[in-house]
């Protein structure tokens, strides 16, 4: 099983940075890719390469599709809103987050459960997807972890908290 990040231009890398460097160093195995899975230019101006398109990624593997804000407009569309319902349908967890989240709710995904369209909070899982606004990212990236089951213990996840949202500088033993 693996995580998927659909990168689009004007991706917002930065929302997602924080929830990737989890999933990277705790060994998650993860597959960048674009719908022709050509080069993209995210909204802070970075160019990235993703390793290949969307559809090379076979629904039935995905642990994780993770689905970053930015100008959502040319992966708003059924093709994208079926790989969504693919994933889902087979017990995937989905991750979106700002503008990512208008890309869940067109296929359908959030009708008649609680997320971030739907009430006030930053940070929403319900049924297996998490929803974010964009200042949420740091919540967002420690929710999404805490659904994967990616601390080692209650004291990881405080210290994870202690570190990335806070601020707070964390002394090594």
């Amino acid at each position: 099983m693996k995580t998927v990040v659909l990168l689009y231009d004007t991706s917002c890398v930065y929302e997602i940075v924080i929830l990737n460097y989890f999933l990277k160093v705790t060994g998650k195995e993860m597959q960048f890719v674009s719908l022709d899975g050509k080069e993209i230019t995210t909204t802070e101006g970075y160019r990235i390469v993703p390793e290949d398109r969307l559809d090379s990624a076979d629904p039935k593997d995905v642990e994780l599709l993770v689905i970053p804000g930015g100008d959502i407009e040319k992966i708003d569309t059924p093709e994208v809103w079926k790989y969504l319902k693919s994933v889902h349908d087979l017990g995937g967890r989905i991750a979106a987050i700002c503008a990512g989240v208008d890309v869940v709710e067109h296929a359908g995904l959030l009708e008649g459960i609680e997320s971030t369209l739907s009430g006030e909070k930053d940070v929403v899982t319900s049924d297996r997807i998490t929803t974010s606004r964009a200042n949420g990212y740091v919540d967002f990236a420690i929710e999404v972890a805490k659904q994967l089951e990616l601390f080692e213990d209650e004291a990881d996840l405080q210290e994870t908290i202690a570190f990335w949202r806070e601020f707070r500088r964390i002394e090594s033993n």
